[in-house]
């Protein structure tokens, strides 16, 4: 099954000039979505995840059922202040100003071997800031994945860790 033809472009979203890759097109198609799970599980199965970690928001989508999938915990990295208890993040910068991510502080344990996922990796910054959150509470991070990756903006680049890829674009 090709999945680029579940993968729908918006041109101007969100603001003119920028191709917006939607992938709800993917999510409401069964046998395609499926098909991405399948294909994620098969390349992150061999980087022996105990947790899988999905960025805010729609990295939610692809950790939370592939966990699942492979019978593994999942844990939310999310903007500041929307978790409950006590938290650890990470400031960082972006193109234009800065962020920051967040984790539960006891959401893993030092050692644990933990995939961070997201929909998509594009310029590599809150990719890259995720790794560095889950390393400051003491996890292993082996790689990270996500459905597509945006290779003309070379986030690749920004990570130290392997990454794993379903669909790429290069423009």
């Amino acid at each position: 099954m090709d999945l680029r033809e579940h993968i729908r472009g918006i041109p101007d979203f969100p603001k003119p000039g920028i191709l917006f890759y939607d992938i709800s097109t993917l999510l409401r198609h069964g046998p395609a979505w499926s098909a991405a799970m399948a294909r994620l599980g098969r390349a992150i199965r061999p980087h022996r995840p105990d947790l899988l970690a999905g960025i805010e928001s729609r990295g939610f989508l692809i950790a939370a059922p592939l966990a699942l999938e492979l019978g593994l915990g999942f844990i939310m990295l999310r903007k500041r202040g929307k978790l409950p208890g006590e938290t650890v993040g990470l400031d960082y910068a972006l193109e234009y100003g800065t962020d920051r991510i967040e984790m539960q502080a006891d959401a893993v344990e030092p050692g644990q071997r933990v995939v961070l996922l997201d929909d998509l990796l594009a310029t590599g910054g809150t990719m890259a800031a995720g790794v560095r959150l889950l390393r400051q509470a003491g996890a292993v991070v082996p790689a990270v994945a996500a459905l597509i990756e945006l290779t003309f903006l070379e986030g690749r680049a920004r990570l130290d860790v392997p990454c794993e890829t379903l669909l790429r674009y290069d423009s």
